[in-house]
Order: C-alpha cells, then sequence, then structure tokens
C-alpha cells in the first residue's frame, strides 16, 4: 500500500494512503485524546475530544479525517487545547460529579482527561443536571444516565459486536439519552447480559450488579461454610486491576488473596471444565454414533458454556436449540457438585454451604438464576462476581495483592488440567474437547494435542481434522454473537458447511474479553490486541501443565470412580446437565404495543 507523506507538530511521518489523522499520529508516537472512538465499530467523531489544528487553522476530529500528502497538523496548539478544555467544560456540565463514591474512581477516561487537560472548574458551564434515573431491572447490571456522556460506544458494542440492538439515542438536543425502544427496562428487551456496553463504557453511567457486601456478609456467617471458584480468564486479567501488564497470570497471588479472606475453600473453575469435556465429548460421540447408524439426531452439536450465547439461541433461534449440549456450564457444574460431591464428602447439607463464584461475565449473574441449575434442591450458586468486583473486594479487604506469595488451590477441586484452563480463549473448549473425543473415537493416545487451527481472535475459524475410525469431522469456532448469528443463519438453513461440532463465545475473543473483565480504556483497546494478550497467558499455562486433558486429570477420574459412575451415567446427568426455553424477541413490545 502506498503511503503519504505528512507533517505532525513539525515531525515527518508517512502512514498508509487513507490512515486518519488519529492512526498516522500514533505512528509518530503522539497519542491523541478520543472518548467516543472506538476503532472498526464507533468512528463517529461525535465527541470532538479529538481536534487538531489543520495548517490552514481548521479544527477537525482526528478520528474520522483522512490525510492527504503535505497534510500538515498540529495536535497540541493553544488552539487545539483550549477547544478540548471546553469541550471537557460542556460534558461536565450535566454530569453528576460524585467522583468519589462513584465505581469508576481513578479507572475513567472521563476523569482523566479532565485531568490531563487541566480542567479547574467543573461547573464552569453548569446547566441542568441529568436527573440520575437508575435502571436496575436487569439480573446483570446497572444503568444511571446521569453519568453518560453519550459517546455511544455502548450502542456500538451492543448493534455492531453483538448484533442485539437493544439500546440507543433516545429524543434529540438537550432530551437525547441512551435507553431502549418505548424507554423498556433492560430487563423488558431482548438483552442477553453479556456486558459488552459496560466493558466499554468510559464512564460510570455501566456497572454490574455488585454482591461484594453479601460475600461479606457470608463469610462472616459462621453458620455457613463458604467456597469460591474462579474461571480460567479471572487469573489472566485480574492482575491489571493492581498494576500488572495485560496478559499477566496472576493465579498463585488471586489464590493467596482469597485464602486471606476467609473463604473455607478456594477451588478452580477449571476442574469442573475438565468435568464438562467429559460430559460433553461423551455426548457428542455419542450423537455421532446415532447419525452413523442413520438414527435421528441433531448435528452439529453446540457448546452450552456461555451464558450470553444460551440465551442468544433461546431468543433468537429458539427452534434450534436442539443443537445446544445439554451439560451445565463449568460454573453451575462446579455449583452443583459443590453441593452434592462435595458437601457429602465433608458432611455438609447442601443449604449450608454458601457457592460462590468468580466470573469474567457478567451473564454468569443471569445464569445462577436460570431453571433447572439446582441439582441439589438448592441453587448450585448463590453468588457469581466479575473479575473487576474480586478487584474491588480484594481492594476492600485492603491485602497487599503484589506482595502476596503463590499459593495453590485447595483440595479436591482444585485439580485441573490444561484443557480446562483454555477454556477463555475462543476456541479453547473446541480443542479441549477435541483432545479427549478424537482419543475416544480411535481409542489411541493422541500425540500432538495442540489443535492450531481453532486457535487465535479471528471471529469464525473453521477447521477439518481427519479421525480414526470416523474420517473426516468438520468443526466451527465463532465468538461475538454477530458471527454467532452468521454460524446459526448457516445452521438454519441447512448446514451446509457439514459441521459436526461448533463452539459459541458470546464475547469476541472468548472469556478472555467477558464484559465482567477489568475495563480497559479506548486508546489501549483501539491499540493493542487485549483478546491476544490475555489468551496466551491460557496456553502458557496449558502448555506447562502436567495434565493436558480432561479425562486424565486424577481429581476428575476419581469424581467418576467415586461418585459419578461413568461418564454420562444416568447421576451425572441429574447432577451435570440442563434444559433450555423458548424465548420471544418482541414479547414485551407486542404487550407493550397492544394495551
Amino acid at each position: 500500500m502506498e503511503n503519504v507523506n505528512i507533517k505532525i507538530n513539525g515531525v515527518d511521518v508517512s502512514a498508509p494512503a487513507g490512515s486518519t489523522i488519529l492512526e498516522a499520529a500514533r505512528l509518530a508516537h503522539i497519542e491523541i485524546p478520543t472518548l467516543c472512538f472506538l476503532k472498526d465499530i464507533n468512528e463517529i467523531g461525535a465527541c470532538r475530544m479529538c481536534v487538531v489544528e489543520l495548517g490552514n487553522g481548521k479544527l477537525v476530529a482526528a478520528c474520522v479525517y483522512p490525510i492527504n500528502e503535505g497534510l500538515e497538523v498540529k495536535t497540541n496548539s493553544p488552539k487545539v487545547l483550549a477547544s478540548r478544555k471546553t469541550t471537557m467544560e460542556l460534558l461536565l456540565s450535566n454530569h453528576r460529579r460524585e467522583c468519589l463514591s462513584c465505581i469508576r474512581s481513578e479507572n475513567c477516561e472521563l476523569q482523566k482527561l479532565s485531568k490531563e487537560l487541566g480542567v479547574e472548574n467543573e461547573g464552569y458551564y453548569d446547566g441542568v443536571k441529568t436527573e440520575s434515573e437508575i435502571d436496575d431491572s436487569a439480573v446483570h447490571m446497572i444503568r444511571d444516565n446521569s453519568k453518560c456522556i453519550l459517546c455511544r460506544r455502548c450502542v456500538a458494542a451492543c448493534e455492531k459486536t453483538q448484533g442485539i440492538g437493544v439500546i440507543g439515542p433516545n429524543n434529540r438536543g438537550f432530551d437525547t439519552h441512551i435507553s431502549s425502544a418505548f424507554e423498556l427496562g433492560l430487563a423488558d428487551t431482548a438483552c442477553v447480559h453479556c456486558g459488552q456496553c459496560i466493558a466499554v463504557c468510559p464512564t460510570g453511567a455501566l456497572y454490574e450488579r455488585d454482591y461484594i457486601d453479601e460475600i461479606i456478609d457470608a463469610i462472616n456467617d459462621k453458620s455457613k461454610h463458604v467456597i469460591i471458584q474462579t474461571a480460567p480468564s479471572v487469573r489472566a486479567g485480574l492482575g491489571e486491576m493492581f498494576g500488572y501488564p495485560i496478559g499477566t497470570n496472576v493465579e498463585g497471588k488471586m489464590v493467596a488473596a482469597l485464602h486471606r479472606m476467609g473463604f473455607d475453600a478456594v477451588f478452580d473453575t477449571d476442574f469442573s471444565a475438565d468435568v464438562t469435556i467429559v460430559e460433553e465429548a461423551n455426548e457428542l460421540i455419542e450423537r455421532v454414533h446415532k447419525s452413523l447408524k442413520k438414527e435421528e439426531v441433531t448435528l452439529p452439536m453446540i457448546t452450552s458454556c456461555s451464558p450470553g450465547w444460551v440465551k442468544f439461541i433461546e431468543t433468537y433461534y429458539p427452534d434450534l436449540i436442539g443443537h445446544l449440549s445439554s451439560c451445565k456450564s463449568p460454573q453451575q457444574m462446579f455449583g452443583a457438585l459443590a453441593k452434592t460431591y462435595y458437601a457429602e464428602s465433608i458432611g455438609k447439607k447442601p443449604e449450608e454451604i454458601v457457592s460462590v463464584s468468580v466470573m469474567p461475565c457478567t451473564a454468569k449473574k443471569f445464569e445462577m438464576g436460570r431453571p433447572d441449575q439446582s441439582a441439589a434442591g438448592v441453587p448450585d450458586i448463590d453468588y457469581s462476581l466479575t473479575t473487576r468486583e474480586l478487584g474491588r473486594l480484594i481492594q476492600r479487604m485492603r491485602i497487599k495483592f503484589n506482595e502476596l506469595p503463590d499459593e495453590e488451590f485447595d483440595a479436591p477441586m482444585g485439580m485441573s488440567s490444561g484443557a480446562g484452563t483454555i477454556f477463555g480463549a475462543t476456541g479453547g473448549v473446541m480443542e479441549a474437547a477435541l483432545r479427549t473425543a478424537v482419543e475416544w473415537i480411535s481409542g489411541k493416545e493422541l500425540q500432538n494435542l495442540d489443535f492450531m487451527e481453532v486457535r487465535g481472535t479471528q471471529g469464525i475459524k473453521e477447521a477439518t481434522y481427519n479421525v480414526e475410525g470416523l474420517g473426516d469431522v468438520k468443526v466451527a469456532v465463532a465468538s461475538g454473537l454477530s458471527n454467532a448469528r452468521i454460524i446459526m443463519e448457516k445452521i438454519k438453513a441447512g448446514n451446509p458447511d457439514g459441521w459436526t461440532f461448533v463452539e459459541v463465545m458470546a464475547c469476541p475473543g472468548g472469556c478472555v474479553n467477558g464484559g465482567g473483565q477489568p475495563q480497559v480504556p479506548g486508546y489501549i483497546r483501539n491499540t493493542v490486541d487485549v483478546r491476544a494478550l490475555r489468551a496466551k497467558a491460557l496456553y502458557d499455562d496449558d502448555a506447562k501443565d502436567v495434565y493436558r486433558q480432561s479425562h486424565k486429570n486424577p481429581a476428575v477420574i476419581k469424581l467418576y470412580d467415586e461418585y459419578l459412575g461413568k461418564w454420562g451415567s444416568e447421576k451425572a446427568h441429574h447432577i451435570l446437565h440442563t434444559s433450555y426455553v423458548k424465548r420471544t424477541v418482541n414479547k414485551p413490545l407486542d404487550e407493550l404495543t397492544t394495551k
């Protein structure tokens, strides 16, 4: 591609033709501030924070202005700095400025830019404050429009990344605000609880429903046995809240922190991820064998680990629910085993155990309340925290995270394989399942456990594997619900690509990029592949693991030998499998418009 030569602050810069000023400036190691800009999905030039001065004195939005040969740009002239400061003061004029108590305090892009721009009088242009209209109807998040700056990042994430589109700008002018159609609460829309809107929000306008106080109360209740499990992606993201580089694996320090909080046992969701794989692989093989015998069976089988994805298919493709594996997610399997297998082993009643999970996902807060998720007659999971909540809990407990020694998970549900660890990356569930299913089908030990074709952060991946005793097996992996829709439309059309097994994760890149992971500022999100860095931490962990196949995890073998019987047993089905419901996209709107 031909390059274009321009000058930025008097420095010669050569950038590819078609680049914007924002992109060219980065090549000169100059960071132009942005608030609304998200690469590829929200390039709208709306916030005007990125204005720069051209040689003719004109101010333009750097995020959308294309470069041309000989262009001269100033990014920090007095005119530019004054404009940005005025824009910031106007943004603050109707913003509810309760920064000390805000959940995003010290991690707010608006706050950071305000300080950088030297805003001293936050109320310089004070007008009518936006009323604090809290929408707390959804089970997973809170929406507070009094802290919204109308950047529309959340709208772009919901509509373009996820293909859901249940939020958008309502009204005009000073009355513009982000909401749902007919001002419905999120609970009355087809929201799938993925939390990607929260992940991209630059302020405290969107945040997860917090269970920190409830967890503290539970730990201090002497009548309860409180246990906690942590998902694989949490260890790859939590460190960011304590200054570690993106993609640092802080598993040992995380476990040490949880021990110091007073949990009665600290376990690893990777253990139940291994259980998920042996059940899922067994189910897949059963379906394949039925297909070979020309018996009626639904293929391709699709993974059921991601609750946002499960609600998506229930809502948008209810007639294709039969493609879902009946396996519960690792979170729910763990909770079910905690209140059956584990409870019996320590002589506790299910109701005496408080089962807490830490997930990179906000949809887990929805999943724990789903029907058919109570194997012991009580909910499998009592509380689900996001990675962010765990970080805040550690801070509230005043635990010196960075100074902690590395400690190990507790037995018996703390041992896992590398296959369980890679669940957090897109393609990880597929690879973990193949490591077991291929070996079981062929009857021969796999020599190469790395299925590289399903790795990577691409939205859709396909691969064909020749499995001895079965022939070519075609698989597909999708992450991000807009990509899931592409896959589902093909399956709806009769599966012309001939897939046998499909993995879908609601969040782009998988759980490492879940809606409950630490928020990453826009300027980093736009330039760094955060998903790949976090996923690398999981694959590195897998590579050095003693056990890299779920069915070879000694703790899983012991579970089946002593408690569940064989893979896919009747007891395993009762505890570890679930059912689904058909939902309707427009039911709330139909009810509203027919009154």
